[in-house]
């Protein structure tokens, strides 16, 4: 199993097939090509191609409220995997402090502020930031795709969960509950929520099974606030007897079953209030844009008896012939943002302590970067890869896999990608 193919460009930049990892390294070799970009690896020829059959691709999106899945598919083979991390909980986070921080301002016996509550409108499409972010950056990614590949469709999941089939399993009809993807629904959500482990046991990679908290036999309901996952021998065990019973002498497991099958929908709300935002965006860079649902992607994985992933959840989305996996190895993409705009630090009662300077590029680089330095003198001697955190003094500290160096001299350092408000990795690395 090779690692991602690599996405090349002629010298007009105009996106080719992406070729192996093997023919990219022999194009370096022999000064046909140079490194374009790093994350996402890129190579451009350095020479254009006028007349070339150009086999277009399809990209396709797992969307989610913490990862999104993304796949580039040609002719059914799965070439390139990535995972993309949110930071929309970071958001919603600030936002939150920040209101805190204003509100306390405001009732301190300071100079009077207005408070201002009520003279800003929200626009028809308004999204809450943390949402809104989800969906912008999808969209960064989407578009730098189309930039490095050839490619003709797109294809995402329109519906992660149906929340109201999951509250009422009936509400569709008879006829969808008992086609190919019956249950398919609920279980998958069910196996989000409960982390895919046994709620009573907490054993994982085992089959599970739907089970009732309160036994139908006893009046229970099957609305997701009465179901759980068990493996076999817990759901045999229960049988039809009361939680109550079951637990007798675990109260604290209790408690926290209970409390846990009562938490909102939160991350399924988040999907699908983002959902058509995103639909419609997509359609915006005029490709053709086909969806599926998550019981329909559960459904194609389960067929193909592939693992649960999210880049290989992406690659099963919509209509999904029997798929060949290139690779596994995905690039991790995680969302750190651009830095804080806040000029002035302060403590926990708001009060300022501190003053950040508006000036965040020296000796040529940025906290974020992604650089390598080779020390050839001095106490710190080798070859460090990583991010970087500059200072003003020309010291700077790098974040490597190992660990954090600190004391690197700008001179030994040398751009490898520079920050663009993301983090990458591989697995194992």
């Amino acid at each position: 199993m090779s690692n991602n193919f690599v996405f090349v460009l002629d010298s007009n930049k105009k996106p080719l097939l992406p070729c192996t990892p093997g023919i990219a390294r022999s194009l370096l070799k022999a000064n046909k090509a140079s490194v374009f970009r790093t994350y996402p690896f890129t190579i451009i020829l350095k020479k254009s191609v006028e007349k070339q059959e150009v086999k277009q691709c399809k990209l396709k999106l797992d969307p989610g409220s913490i990862t999104t899945g993304i796949a580039i598919l040609q002719d059914n083979k799965v070439i390139w995997v990535a995972e993309l991390t949110h930071r929309g909980q970071q958001i919603k986070d600030d936002l939150e402090s920040r209101r805190s921080l204003r509100r306390g301002r405001r009732s301190r016996t300071t100079r009077y502020r207005k408070a201002r509550f009520l003279n800003r409108k929200r626009p028809d499409g308004w999204l809450a930031p943390s949402l809104k972010h989800r969906v912008l950056t999808t969209m960064t990614w989407v578009n730098k795709l189309i930039k490095l590949i050839p490619i003709n469709s797109i294809a995402t999941e329109l519906v992660r969960f149906d929340t109201q089939k999951i509250n009422n399993p009936d509400i569709s009809g008879t006829g969808y509950q008992q086609g190919t993807l019956y249950q398919y629904e609920v279980r998958e959500y069910l196996l989000e929520k409960w982390n895919r482990t046994c709620a009573y046991c907490g054993a994982k990679n085992i089959p599970l099974e739907v089970e009732h908290i309160v036994p139908k036999s006893q009046g229970g309901s099957n609305r997701i606030s009465n179901l759980t996952i068990a493996c076999v021998p817990c759901n045999q065990t229960k049988s039809n007897r009361d939680i109550k019973d079951f637990l007798a002498n675990k109260s604290s497991l209790l408690h926290r079953i209970l409390s846990q099958a009562q938490t909102p929908l939160k991350d399924a709300a988040a999907v699908n209030s983002t959902r058509w935002k995103l639909f419609n965006t997509l359609k915006e860079t005029g490709l053709p844009v086909t969806t599926g649902t998550g019981g329909q992607t559960k459904f194609n994985r389960t067929q193909q008896q592939l693992e649960k992933r999210h880049y290989l959840d992406a690659a099963c989305v919509g209509d999904t012939p029997q798929l060949e996996i290139l690779t596994l190895q995905p690039l991790l993409i995680k969302c750190t943002g651009h830095g804080n705009r806040q000029m002035c630090g302060t403590n926990k009662y708001g009060f300022p302590i501190r003053h950040r300077s508006n000036q965040k590029i020296h000796k040529g680089f940025e906290t974020g970067d992604i650089i390598k330095a080779i020390v050839t003198k001095g106490q710190k001697i080798g070859n460090y890869i990583g991010r970087v955190l500059v200072r003003a003094s020309g010291s700077f500290d790098i974040s490597t896999v190992t660990g954090r160096v600190s004391g690197i001299s700008y001179r030994y350092c040398s751009h490898m990608h520079k920050k663009d408000g993301y983090q990458y990795s591989y697995h194992g690395s």
